[in-house]
């Protein structure tokens, strides 16, 4: 294990807290003093419901686990009308030094992801090429509809918002348009039969049969 990669388990190992959620949640707090509801409506309200799942059972577990911590406190306890009783949380200093301390990670310390594109692709032999084929045309056109609104959303929002807090938007647009990038060039391959292997492919799901020598996927097209 090199440097690098040692520093990189290290950082990661020493998270109390590591859903991600919980960032967002302190990185909120760091802002206002709120209680869960109010943090959940605020990410959302951001749009942060884009970059992460929030679900309110994991949201108050995660909030539990950030007090249990010591990461954020109870400021107050607040009641409206008839509404049960409501924590308002506060950020505390450790809090803000682990709040600094992740972001710090996360942006300058590479990790690697599991998309599930990828677990998909590696396992995609199992289908035949003709309707792997008809599957990605299909979610190119699906990307190509859902980056068109995305584009449209950030030229819209860019008058009124900051850029600062609109670049994990340009971030996720720049993914998925890398993502049509890579599939086009691979479906035109399939297409044109130009892969190679392609023909070892068919003939799997054909016959049923795998071949007895796997160079064939090496060459073959």
């Amino acid at each position: 294990m090199d440097e690098h990669s040692e520093a990189r388990e290290q950082m990661a190992k020493r998270r109390k807290v590591g859903n991600l959620l919980g960032l967002h949640i302190l990185a909120t707090l760091s802002i206002q003093q709120l209680h869960p509801y109010e943090i959940a409506a605020q990410l959302k309200a951001f749009g942060k419901d884009q970059d992460i799942k929030i679900q309110w059972g994991s949201l108050y577990t995660v909030v539990q686990n950030l007090e249990k911590h010591g990461f954020i406190a109870a400021a107050e306890t607040v009641r409206e009308g008839r509404r049960p009783e409501r924590t308002v949380y506060r950020l505390t200093p450790a809090g803000r030094d682990e709040l600094t301390d992740w972001v710090r990670e996360l942006v300058g310390t590479p990790e690697a992801e599991f998309p599930k594109l990828q677990a998909a692709l590696s396992v995609v032999g199992v289908l035949p090429p003709d309707e792997v084929i008809e599957l990605l045309e299909q979610r190119l056109s699906i990307l190509a509809v859902e980056n068109d609104q995305m584009r449209q959303v950030l030229r819209a929002t860019a008058h009124e918002v900051p850029r600062l807090f609109l670049v994990e938007g340009e971030y996720r647009l720049a993914i998925r348009e890398a993502e049509v990038t890579w599939l086009t060039g691979f479906l035109t391959e399939l297409r044109d039969g130009t892969m190679a292997g392609i023909g070892a492919w068919r003939r799997i799901h054909e016959t049923g049969e795998l071949p007895e020598d796997l160079s064939e996927f090496m060459t073959e097209t």
